[in-house]
């Protein structure tokens, strides 16, 4: 199994389509919301250069943004 992080934020229509997406696909993934918590936020845009949600992490290989088909071929669905 994959290690999936998903960076998002209150109010972002494509952070609970993907949430949405991997509960569909039983993608077992941990959140991380980068208003309430302050150390997600630098570690995404420290660690992964990404400033805009969602992105998602698989492996440690960042997907940043609503890139479905990165994400598909990533999981391997």
């Amino acid at each position: 199994m994959k290690n999936v992080t998903l960076y998002t934020q209150p109010d972002c229509p494509p952070c609970k389509i993907m949430k949405m997406f991997f509960d569909d696909h039983n993608v077992v993934y941990m959140e991380k919301d980068i208003k309430a918590d302050g150390h997600a936020r630098k570690e995404l845009t420290n660690k992964y250069g990404a400033y805009s949600t969602p992105t998602v992490v698989i492996d440690g290989k960042a997907i940043i943004g609503f890139e479905l088909d990165a994400i598909k071929k990533e999981l391997n669905i």
